[in-house]
């Protein structure tokens, strides 16, 4: 059977339905209130720690993201823990629960493709995650206004978006996980499950497994064993294969975006000190250029992985 009209016509009516479902789901207010309440802690616990540096630093703003104080991690290490959670609650059941209330045909039997459907119930999620980080963003900024009394510059600014683009893009790996997931399997239960078990093993089991695989591929040598010091093939090896985690890039992503003093993000060697500073801020541009990586890495799996489940979804029988 041949097309008519585009393939993507209903997406909008799609991804306002789902929208408006999103926001207004007792599941997504829950969601949000864990995330604003472990955030606000870690928060309150930086600018705590940020009220004795206000005349010293010139990036208070961004030390809001970073600065951590035991037992409480940095306001980043908690999104890069609960992002995924809010986009594997969203996306778990994106398309299996279609297909629990016999309504798919139905949708489908409407002048709209597998494309639209596919794609407003994907871009509704991301959406909706994108709406929540953004309240969050605005939220840190004007507590950072009102407790520590510094109005941000201009390059604070723009490497906050930044961190909030990149935030959205690491959502939208695990959004693209839990609707792959959504599609290959008919239950939401054993779909969440699967992904929260791909989440506890990328963001938990793979930082520690990577090391081992990198010693069995590069052994360490003795010399530098003796010296107290990694050697660079097995640490280059390990850095590599840690990198095949999202928490992992989003992580360095933060790192090189946040932390204007960092020029690398891999072993150091010589001729990259070579007439360099210690301690002085890269411009904003070149800190983009070292995060610009692990971006594209997350937007390719991102690509990966909506392609896997729109292949899938495509073959699917469809019954009522």
């Amino acid at each position: 059977m041949r097309r008519e009209g585009s393939a993507f016509q209903g997406a909008g009516a799609v991804f306002i339905k789902e929208l408006s479902d999103n926001i207004s789901s007792v599941r997504m207010l829950m969601l949000e209130l864990l995330i604003v309440l472990t955030a606000m802690a870690a928060l309150y616990e930086a600018i705590d720690t940020l009220r004795q540096n206000t005349a010293e630093d010139p990036f208070l703003l961004l030390r809001l993201f970073t600065v951590s104080r035991a037992p409480l991690p940095s306001f980043v290490a908690i999104l890069g823990f609960l992002i995924p959670l809010m986009a594997i609650g969203l996306g778990f059941d994106l398309v299996n629960s279609e297909h629990n209330r016999r309504t798919l045909s139905r949708i489908l039997a409407q002048p709209i493709y597998r494309d639209a459907l596919l794609l407003g119930k994907y871009l509704a999620g991301l959406a909706t995650i994108a709406i929540s980080l953004t309240a969050l963003w605005l939220m840190v900024i004007g507590l950072g206004l009102i407790f520590l009394g510094v109005p941000p510059g201009g390059e604070e600014i723009a490497r906050s978006l930044a961190f909030l683009v990149i935030a959205i893009f690491y959502a939208g790996v695990w959004l693209s996980l839990a609707m792959l997931l959504s599609i290959a399997f008919r239950s939401p239960a054993t779909a969440a499950l699967v992904a929260l078990g791909i989440w506890l093993f990328l963001t938990v089991l793979w930082p520690m497994l990577a090391p081992a695989f990198a010693q069995m591929i590069a052994p360490p040598d003795p010399r530098f064993a003796a010296l107290g010091l990694d050697t660079p093939d097995t640490a280059i090896w390990t850095q590599l294969l840690q990198r095949f985690s999202p928490n992992d890039l989003f992580g360095e992503a933060m790192l090189a975006v946040l932390s204007p003093t960092t020029r690398t993000l891999g072993p150091v060697f010589l001729d990259q000190l070579r007439g360099a500073v210690m301690g002085a801020p890269l411009p904003f541009g070149e800190s983009v250029m070292i995060a610009w990586p692990q971006t594209v890495g997350l937007i390719a799996c991102t690509i990966v992985l909506f392609v896997a489940g729109y292949i899938l979804f495509q073959r699917q029988e469809v019954r009522a």
